[in-house]
């Protein structure tokens, strides 16, 4: 099965050319233009954000759902009423659209740092090097005419990896008659991510790239490549599957996938109500806390980084329904164990340092960072 997924897309690399590039790229930049003019005029809740490093708060308008259901009613409504059909994206301009992507990115990055040098002039840099400036940024909230770029680099993103998926499940439908239950599994897992994410959008206002991070070359790529590029890479071997999978397999998959995704957006969402009001119930009660700051209430008083275990769970779930004989579904989740690992430990130094005793109290009454028992 690696084979086969990698012949398939080797296939599509073969019509690479200059003038297919050329276009792609002109493609990608009309999408990315077209939904950053539409963040422009939808409307969308106004939601404070988070205080940032110079404890200045910045309002967002969060209008990515609005997004969402546009892109469906386009394309839903091309299909149709034109006979259209999203499924050559991946069958014969995957590469080009991937290659684009990476040229538009280079470029958008190029534009946030002249434009972060000539708004924020010298300091803006501090002396830390071009390579260091492109990749990192120059400016935490670069803004176009009211639309808060870094936030809405997660709409090209996710709604394009949405489209990709669709693409992959319309594709086998048109090649081969069928569209197996664990295509049709995986494209509605990732439909169901992309709803809840989109539905709680606000939750991405207190992740660390939006509060401290600026915006450099390393988010951009990250938003318009990484994710929707290689997130899908399991269609690559479900498009060639024409063989259902065992509906008990399947079922248990869905059992994970249901139970992960419960955590993982349960969890951010008991800790993003609790930033904003730290007596919100939690379950029905009053949120438990060590040392009058350490939640313990809700999934957080299973594990330290339990949001994290949710969303391992979901994306192993994802790779699952292409089943176990090609490692390229699971490249995705395996990268992510890898990140989120490191990534625990990495925060817990800093809390540990941050809150000294309380931490170590903390750690007593929440006992693991993500793997009952291992981690």
């Amino acid at each position: 099965m690696l084979s086969t997924a990698m012949d398939a897309a080797v296939a599509a690399l073969g019509d690479v050319t200059v003038g297919r590039v050329a276009w792609a790229t002109a493609a990608y930049a009309a999408f990315f233009l077209a939904l950053l003019t539409a963040a422009r005029v939808l409307p969308g809740a106004l939601v404070q954000g988070f205080p940032q490093p110079d404890g200045r708060r910045k309002h967002y308008v969060l209008n990515g759902l609005g997004l969402f259901v546009l892109t469906h009613m386009i394309v839903i409504g091309a299909t149709l009423l034109c006979g259209a059909s999203i499924a050559p994206i991946v069958t014969a301009w995957f590469w080009p659209l991937f290659i684009g992507a990476n040229l538009f990115s280079a470029a958008w990055t190029l534009v946030l740092y002249v434009g972060g040098m000539q708004r924020g002039g010298p300091e803006a840099s501090a002396g830390r090097g071009l390579v260091h400036d492109l990749w990192m940024g120059v400016e935490l909230n670069p803004t176009w005419r009211g639309v808060d770029l870094k936030t809405f680099a997660y709409q090209p993103s996710l709604i394009g990896l949405g489209l990709l998926v669709a693409a992959f499940a319309v594709a086998q439908v048109e090649l081969h008659g069928t569209l197996t239950p664990q295509m049709a599994l995986w494209a509605a897992f990732w439909w169901l991510y992309l709803f809840t994410h989109f539905r709680a959008e606000a939750g991405v206002l207190s992740m660390w790239d939006i509060i401290a991070e600026k915006f450099g070359f390393m988010l951009v790529w990250g938003d318009l490549v990484l994710v929707p590029f290689f997130y899908c890479a399991a269609g690559w071997v479900l498009l060639d599957q024409t063989e259902p999978a065992s509906w008990p397999v399947l079922a248990a998959i869905a059992g994970v996938y249901a139970l992960g995704l419960w955590i993982f957006r349960g969890a951010n969402k008991q800790k993003h109500t609790f930033k904003l009001d730290p007596s919100a119930p939690i379950w029905g009660e009053r949120p438990r806390l060590v040392g009058g700051r350490l939640l313990v209430s809700g999934w957080w008083g299973f594990g330290r980084k339990i949001n994290y275990t949710g969303e391992l769970m979901v994306y192993f779930a994802i790779a699952a329904t292409a089943g176990c004989a090609s490692i390229v579904p699971f490249l995705v989740p395996i990268w992510l164990l890898c990140l989120l690992v490191h990534r625990a430990w990495r925060d817990e130094q800093r809390c540990a340092a941050k809150y000294g005793p309380v931490w170590d109290e903390y750690c007593r009454v929440a006992r693991f960072r993500m793997f009952p028992g291992v981690y």
